[in-house]
């Protein structure tokens, strides 16, 4: 039996395959997002329809197909196209609880792109699921009263996230991640604290809340941000220190200027005097042995004789 996707998936159809709208179908239908490319390049019409009456991109959100996805909407695809149904594909995107593919949907210049209303009516959508939780979402939606079947799965190149099936309904449970975004490109700055704690909740590294969270506080590149989100490594949970070292790792790779460098040093060269948990500590002098400190070394060698072999591994690094 098979699964709808909360973004309401196209049937198969019987359209006709002579013509480059026809091949466009076909191909976004087997997921071949190179031959996709090719014929939007060759001139076929990005918002083609299927022989349900909607557009190609909406197979593809509901496939959750990123690649094709990315390819229709840079390739002209509209995705604020209102639907029979009063939806539009980026609707559905935010719906389907994905952050690859809502990010592959999205397009270009939302802030300016969308209206008011239509901007406040996503981060409403995206928060509500959020709030209420997938699970208890489809049950509403659907009128289901069994469990939900969860299942993790891969989001992007990177990141992973829970897929949950309930009533006939499937939907990813990224929404938090989602909501991150779309604050982000509404230029909406949500506190640091509240976007720490969305992160955190799901305490790993490559989970789709805790990555868009430290990605979008990199690029809000204010002092401010950077005293907020630093701040939390004297939090008691572990999780937001590490989230501190995590995020301190990825601006070193946007931001080299010399005042956070030297900024960032002597943050980390107090940090790993005062850290007393061995997980966290390594995090901190593996991210200070990326600085140029002149205490560097004898910081270094303050902790060669840790009982904790994963700080004893970073010592070396250090001399």
């Amino acid at each position: 039996m098979g699964r709808r996707a909360m973004s309401f998936g196209t049937g198969d159809g019987n359209m006709g395959e002579a013509g480059l709208d026809g091949r466009l179908v076909s191909a976004v239908r087997t997921g071949d997002a190179e031959a996709v490319r090719d014929l939007l390049t060759r001139g076929a019409d990005p918002d083609a329809v299927d022989a349900n009456g909607l557009p190609v991109l909406c197979a593809a959100v509901a496939a959750y197909d990123e690649p094709v996805a990315e390819a229709l909407v840079e390739g002209g695809a509209d995705p604020d196209r209102v639907l029979p149904d009063g939806t539009t594909p980026l609707g559905r995107a935010v719906d389907g609880g994905s952050p690859a593919l809502f990010s592959a949907v999205l397009g270009k210049e939302p802030r300016l792109r969308l209206p008011e209303a239509a901007r406040g009516g996503f981060l409403a959508l995206a928060r509500n699921w959020y709030e209420r939780g997938a699970a208890e979402e489809l049950r509403r939606r659907t009128g289901a009263s069994g469990p939900a079947v969860t299942v993790r799965v891969q989001d992007g190149e990177y990141d992973w996230v829970d897929q949950v099936t309930l009533g006939g309904l499937v939907v990813r449970a990224g929404h938090g991640a989602i909501l991150t975004a779309l604050e982000w490109a509404f230029r909406v700055l949500t506190p640091v604290d509240e976007l720490i704690a969305r992160a955190v909740k799901q305490p790993d590294e490559e989970h789709v809340d805790w990555s868009t969270v430290c990605w979008i506080l990199t690029e809000r590149r204010s002092f401010e941000t950077w005293s907020a989100v630093v701040a939390h490594r004297h939090d008691p949970d572990l999780a937001h220190r590490r989230f501190v070292v995590d995020y301190l790792r990825k601006r070193g790779l946007l931001d080299t200027s010399p005042y956070y460098e030297k900024k960032e040093g002597e943050l980390l060269a107090a940090w790993a005097a005062e850290e007393t948990d061995g997980e966290i500590l390594a995090k901190v002098l593996d991210a200070f042995t990326g600085h140029d400190h002149p205490d560097q070394e004898a910081i270094g060698l303050r902790h060669a004789g840790h009982p904790d072999p994963r700080v004893r591994r970073e010592v070396p690094y250090a001399l």
